[in-house]
């Protein structure tokens, strides 16, 4: 049973739901060959905005959790993305080392392990979690609410690979997005596949940085289709020296903030869109939906209080904050029982294997919902995300609405391989 979702199903999104259903097998194609030039991310979940007069994505992660969130009917889809994987990489594969973030006693998170260790195992591969933590020192089992469990293993460190006692992986999946830097006993590794690659983590990558390739990817499938990118491309700004706690830098963002509102203010006039324009400051590497505050006006920065500088100060693991990213805020139009919602779209290899709607009942249209509060409503993608309706009216059918959200997530992981590409520190070796 799909939930009816309560979207804005007139105007823009709909002509752009059409524009893409008409485009299909051109859309198709054009993905196909950009593959054959660029090397997907291993995994990744993208965080799409709909606004009803835009659908943009707002978020990519390369180390996604959540998969618990994936219904057992989206499990083959998954399974057959993994193979794909897998295949490329190391088709003899036969150990996969799973490593979690440190802080791994949020069953919550304990499932999303428990869910990828069933993709890889189901994929024909040994599958065991290693903990890089200081705190296992020893085989721990931990009983998750719906009766499994998860056992995590201290990582050993050999030579010049990692492995478990009487575990030797060739394939090491990361499913630690190494906010707080690269552990030692990552590096240099021998003849092991390490995925996604070390420089994917938020010590090296930024949101500006993803945000650059995505204009870019945008632009050319703006063309592709004859629309206007800015349907789908949330504009940006950066500032590089920012200290909340100190209040200094706060030039630099006001500067930016007023700039690009009044950039999102002309392009709604253009549009004939009467809502209220507003910007999302976040953390340049953040993650977690922490360091993250919604402007509609730049004079809100002078009035920033202590408690909201020290909140954008420090994010995951007492990082200090002193880059951000200002993005143009989309509004979300979806509803799920009255509650804000927003649709969450998981890929594999180059393959959408399903997604889930983050749903905040305390949370405004114009609010980040990844904070505590948030549920996950997994229902919506019961159906297919890759067989639309062709001939449907648009609006009307659940199926081309997820086709067109997996459009939008498949352009934001393209986006994320030219990111990789260009932050690669293998990269000049070859040049």
């Amino acid at each position: 049973m799909v939930p009816h979702l309560i979207t804005a199903l007139t105007g823009p999104i709909n002509e752009l739901e059409q524009r893409v259903l008409d485009s299909m097998p051109a859309i198709e194609r054009w993905f196909r060959l950009e593959w054959m030039e660029h090397t997907p991310p291993f995994y990744s979940s993208v965080d799409i905005r709909n606004a009803g007069f835009k659908l943009a994505p707002v978020d990519t992660n390369l180390f996604p959790g959540g998969w618990n969130n994936l219904t057992p009917a989206m499990l083959p889809l998954a399974v057959q993305a993994a193979m794909a994987a897998i295949e490329k990489i190391c088709p003899e594969a036969r150990n996969l080392l799973l490593i979690p973030e440190n802080h791994t006693r949020n069953t919550f998170y304990l499932s999303n392990l428990a869910q990828l260790r069933r993709i890889f195992h189901m994929a024909g591969l040994n599958v065991r979690i290693g903990s890089i933590s200081p705190d296992i020192k020893k085989a721990t089992t931990i009983e998750l609410p719906n009766g499994e469990s998860v056992l995590l293993e201290p990582v050993i460190r050999t030579k010049r690979r990692i492995g478990l006692k009487d575990f030797d992986p060739c394939t090491i999946l990361l499913n630690n997005d190494l906010s707080a830097g690269v552990p030692g006993i990552l590096e240099d590794l021998h003849e092991q596949y390490l995925l996604p690659p070390l420089h994917a983590g938020w010590c090296t990558r930024r949101k500006s940085q993803h945000f650059r390739s995505y204009e870019e990817v945008s632009k050319r499938f703006g063309k592709l289709l004859g629309i206007d990118p800015w349907l789908i491309n949330p504009m940006f700004a950066q500032c590089g020296e920012v200290n909340f706690a100190q209040g200094t830098g706060m030039e630099c963002l006001t500067t930016n903030v007023d700039a690009l509102l009044t950039k999102v203010r002309r392009k709604y006039k253009e549009y004939g869109i009467k809502e209220k324009p507003f910007v999302v400051v976040k953390a340049d590497n953040g993650t977690y939906g922490m360091g993250i505050m919604t402007v509609r006006d730049a004079k809100e920065l002078e009035a920033l209080n202590r408690k909201s500088r020290n909140k954008m100060s420090v994010i995951k693991d007492g990082q200090e904050v002193s880059e951000v990213i200002i993005q143009e805020g989309v509004l979300t139009n979806e509803r799920m029982n009255d509650a804000v919602a927003e649709p969450v779209v998981y890929m594999m290899d180059r393959y959408v294997v399903g997604g889930f709607y983050r749903v905040h009942a305390e949370r405004g249209i114009d609010e980040n919902l990844n904070a505590p509060g948030a549920s996950f409503v997994p229902l919506a993608f019961d159906e297919s995300t890759q067989l639309p309706q062709p001939g449907v009216k648009p609006g009307a059918s659940a199926p081309n609405r997820f086709y067109m959200y997996g459009v939008v997530g498949r352009l934001a992981m393209l986006a994320a391989s030219y990111e990789l590409e260009a932050t690669d520190p293998q990269a000049e070796v070859y040049e």
